[in-house]
């Protein structure tokens, strides 16, 4: 590749790379030649993810579960948000639906324009655009992953609480101190996002590309309180120690133990139930057989988030002490991991819905009475309506009080779901 001569006049604003570039090549390394000033680095998306994996997995099978995605937590959404259904649980439960379903759906136009109608190699611009793409592809997507793991600890700990503490559950997870603590976990999640949108400087820089001159590109440089006023070390640092220890590391193993400590309960409760059937007290086995099966569904819904958010959990404790110890990681292979956890995270969103109407009954009915009965509730429906009707001062109660053996000891559970 020979050095280009640009002859355009070019606005003051703009920088020009008098140098013809490829497809699919970074300004680092100009033409191959040697420089003794460092070259500005262009956004280019051909170079942030494998291509042989990306555009079969973002082009092409995405698309179908970012559909899936948004038919399955819209009727979530709508399920639980019916008046029989609100309770703290489900209010949680809702939150994470919709957060799954936004993590998804802003970075579906880029992923469209980008591997579906494969642009990724084209040069991005103007400066507006690069921004769009940064603040709907990265921040905003990582903004509402962030808030929907920490709603799932919430939710976790919620449960906890009804199962193994069931005399504070009416103080600590009424419906108020849930709405509240959603509230902060999404201000929270923004606040850990925010400087991610103000770290990074877009300029237009004029490049010639692909035999094509003037190409305008977006010139990435990272912004003046990042690189003079922190250090580019300390900010980099903080803010992924801070992702691991808060987003990944204390989340997923407060998780499994909450799991551990909730199956534990749940065979505890599960031997209750069969003294209470040997003894023939049906009404309070079935409350029990209900809540069982609520803690159980929850159980499930943990595990596999588990299951796809470990491993991102690893790879980036591991980028962590790759870059600030020692620097023993080949990051096409971790950009390739990190690539194929994302598309398993990706796939695990619609599977929350499989799990509500393969596990509980009531998310059944009412799914089936909006859905499929054409609005009207059934039989069973009428029947729960009169056995829930609202307690004194009016509020509709979410609690049944159910006898803990001969001693009288009576616990309270959430009849959620």
């Amino acid at each position: 590749m020979g050095i280009t001569v640009s002859t355009t006049e070019i606005p003051a604003d703009v920088d020009v790379l008098n140098c013809t570039l490829a497809a699919n090549t970074t300004a680092g390394g100009l033409c191959g030649l040697p420089s003794p000033a460092p070259i500005p680095h262009y956004l280019n998306i051909s170079k942030e993810l494998p291509l042989e994996y990306a555009r079969p997995m973002y082009g092409f099978i995405t698309p179908v579960f970012l559909v899936v995605t948004i038919v399955a937590n819209t009727l979530i959404v709508v399920v639980l948000s019916k008046r029989h259904m609100r309770t703290s649980t489900n209010a949680v439960l809702m939150a994470m639906a919709l957060s799954d379903m936004f993590t998804l759906l802003f970075p579906a136009p880029w992923l469209f324009y980008m591997y579906t109608f494969g642009n990724h190699y084209k040069p991005l611009s103007p400066v507006s655009a690069c921004f769009a793409w940064t603040a709907m592809n990265e921040v905003l997507p990582a903004m509402f992953h962030t808030a929907s793991i920490w709603l799932t600890l919430a939710l976790a700990l919620q449960r906890y609480i009804y199962v193994c503490h069931a005399p504070v559950a009416r103080t600590y997870c009424s419906m108020p101190r849930v709405l509240k603590l959603i509230g902060i976990i999404f201000f929270c999640a923004a606040c850990h996002q925010a400087p991610r949108l103000f770290d990074r400087t877009y300029r237009p820089l004029i490049i010639t590309w692909e035999g094509n001159p003037d190409v305008m590109v977006c010139r990435v440089d990272m912004a003046y309180w990042v690189t003079d006023v922190l250090t580019m070390d300390v900010y980099f640092f903080s803010y992924y120690m801070f992702r691991v220890l808060f987003v990944h590391l204390t989340p997923c193993i407060s998780l499994v133990v909450l799991n551990v400590l909730l199956f534990k309960a749940l065979r505890q409760a599960q031997d209750k139930r069969d003294k209470l059937l040997k003894e023939n007290r049906k009404s309070e086995c079935r409350k029990l057989r209900d809540s069982n099966c609520t803690t159980l569904m929850l159980i499930v819904v943990v595990a596999v988030f588990l299951m796809v958010e470990i491993p991102l959990a690893v790879v980036t404790t591991l980028h962590i002490i790759s870059s600030s110890v020692r620097d023993f990681l080949n990051y096409t292979i971790v950009n390739t991991l990190i690539l194929f956890t994302n598309f398993f995270i990706i796939i695990s969103y619609p599977i929350n819905f499989a799990i509500y109407c393969g596990m509980s009954r009531q998310f059944r009915e009412t799914f089936r009475e909006l859905f499929l009965n054409g609005g009207g509730p059934s039989k069973t429906r009428r029947g729960q309506r009169l056995n829930h009707r609202p307690t004194g001062g009016g509020e509709s109660s979410h609690y049944t009080l159910v006898n803990n053996g001969p001693s009288g000891q009576r616990t309270c559970t959430e009849t959620a779901l």
